[in-house]
């Protein structure tokens, strides 16, 4: 088998999902940083990996992915243990629900390349971006509250889906910004602090990754 690489910015909430995701299903990887915020996903040798000019990118099985998302489903379904999917329809749609509030309601809006572009377009300033970041992430975790059970250790059932791998990475991000009152979620609070006490998890955390020390 060939070796499995993660092209990735190490503070990438889409990196981040898929540390865990390889993680969960133990498998070994070797990372390769792409910086962000030095434009390395914009260099002829990242684009010639893939033409989106994204993070992250995995190789692996021989084939090289582009999209977080389709990076975890792709191991969910060759590597089935443990599944990251309940078997009941509904429950999956459920799990993609809670799932898509973040990776398609939250995260885009607050995408590195679209903070970027507010600033050359718009010509935002640092406040003017905190502001836009946290009215994204306030709005999203008002639904996800509402959306999460009360009690339990995960987004759904009893074991991590879909929804717990992009919960955390999008928690992450939220502590960054002192404004959002995160005590006004006690539910993803609850479940973001069972998750991270997962080793899986805890392994793929930004402070835990190589290039966390060099910055």
């Amino acid at each position: 088998m060939t070796e499995t690489t993660l092209y990735g910015y190490w503070r990438s909430s889409a990196t981040y999902r898929t540390r865990i995701a390889l993680n969960l299903k133990g498998i070994r990887y070797k990372t390769f940083g792409v910086h962000l915020l030095k434009d390395e996903q914009n260099t002829s040798e990242h684009l010639a990996r893939h033409p989106s000019g994204r993070v992250p990118i995995l190789e692996i099985d021989g084939h090289r992915i582009g999209q977080s998302m389709a990076m975890v489903e792709y191991l969910d379904e060759t590597r089935p243990e443990p599944p990251l999917l309940p078997r009941d329809a509904y429950l999956r749609a459920h799990v993609r629900d809670l799932k898509d509030q973040i990776v398609a309601d939250i995260h885009p809006l607050n995408n590195t390349s679209t903070l970027a572009r507010l600033r050359s377009q718009f010509e935002a300033d640092d406040a003017a971006i905190a502001t836009w970041y946290a009215h994204w992430i306030v709005r999203g975790f008002k639904v996800l509250e509402q959306m999460l059970p009360s009690t339990g250790s995960f987004c759904i059932g009893g074991s991590v889906t879909l929804a717990d791998i992009v919960l955390v990475p999008q928690v992450v991000n939220a502590r960054r910004y002192p404004q959002i009152d995160l005590k006004e979620f006690p539910n993803i609070l609850r479940i973001d602090d069972a998750l991270r006490q997962i080793k899986a998890f805890s392994d793929a955390a930004p402070e835990n990754q190589p290039e966390a020390s060099q910055q």
